[in-house]
């Protein structure tokens, strides 16, 4: 990227957001400190207004405007596919929500842009399988951005929740530190009151949910460092490698992520799946429920496992 269109770009970043700090502008372009000080000075010698504040960042005055934003073909692209990906695995709300959003971006594409994403829109689809994942969040409530407008505000949330161990339903009031997606499905982390500790939710199984007049309790990490947090818990972690028949492969579903699958290679009348888990015991006894259909490769802890659980079967009617 050429100098220009550096200081373009850091202009628009500019006002992306309140404040920026000068080595957020270094990773970004990956560029020294003292360029970013050149360029942001380049900036307030075309006659940008600029406040600095040590030890802070850089902001725009408030009330400066930029200009049209122009993207590039490549550029608007990536916001038609973030659409399918929307529509499919976030809640209405906020798929209306970035429907709006990007109607207005097209509005501001040229024509030629505007027929090419047009026509590239009709060959971009996402699918998913329903047979082993259930349909998410389906109601007219915003509900991931209740729960981030709460977070913003530092205020509880009340949730209807049924727990997918008892298919009871409980209500909580609890304090959200983050959402994030994994598996086909959003997560939610949040300090529960009725627990008295951090949970994790499913947020296809919130069944209501409402924002409350009622402050934190206490301080909470960010969503970065807790998760970071659980994987540094997840310590000894071993391989399994299994093969298993391609014809009884449909029937894992999202059983085969909880157990950390990893990839997998297809032979000819088999998959060789690849796993780190945590749990030879847990492994174990979710291998049990397609053991006919499978083999272990490694570990042999695992097979001794499995032979030791199986002698103890009395099969007596």
């Amino acid at each position: 990227m050429n100098r220009i269109n550096r200081i373009s770009a850091i202009l628009i970043q500019l006002q992306s957001k309140k404040v920026v700090k000068a080595q957020e502008i270094a990773d970004r372009f990956q560029i020294s400190l003292r360029t970013v000080y050149r360029d942001i000075n380049s900036l307030e010698e075309a006659g940008i207004p600029l406040y600095a504040e040590a030890g802070v960042g850089y902001s725009l005055v408030d009330g400066y405007k930029l200009p049209p934003v122009m993207f590039t073909r490549e550029e608007a692209l990536t916001f038609v596919t973030a659409e399918k990906l929307i529509e499919k695995f976030t809640d209405k709300q906020t798929f209306k929500h970035y429907q709006t959003g990007l109607t207005k971006l097209k509005a501001v594409l040229q024509t030629s842009e505007k027929e090419y994403i047009n026509q590239i829109d009709k060959h971009l689809i996402v699918q998913k399988s329903e047979r082993y994942h259930p349909p998410h969040f389906d109601s007219n409530t915003n509900v991931i951005q209740i729960i981030l407008e709460n977070i913003t505000k530092n205020k509880c949330i009340k949730i209807q929740y049924n727990a997918n161990y008892n298919l009871q339903q409980t209500e909580r009031i609890i304090e959200s530190i983050g959402v994030y997606f994994s598996s086909n499905h959003w997560y939610l982390i949040a300090f529960c009151h009725l627990r008295n500790e951090y949970r994790t939710f499913r947020v296809d199984r919130i069944q209501t949910l409402e924002g409350i007049n009622l402050n934190y309790t206490k301080n909470h990490p960010s969503l970065e460092n807790y998760l970071n947090s659980l994987l540094k818990e997840e310590k000894d972690l071993f391989e399994v490698i299994i093969e298993v028949e391609k014809n009884c492969i449909m029937y894992l579903g999202e059983q085969k992520y909880y157990n950390g699958f990893i990839h997998q290679i297809e032979k000819e009348n088999v998959v060789e799946m690849h796993f780190l888990s945590s749990s030879i015991e847990g492994f174990a006894r979710w291998y049990l429920m397609f053991v006919d259909k499978a083999q272990i490769i490694t570990p042999p802890a695992l097979k001794s496992r499995i032979i030791e659980i199986v002698s103890k079967i009395d099969f007596k009617l």
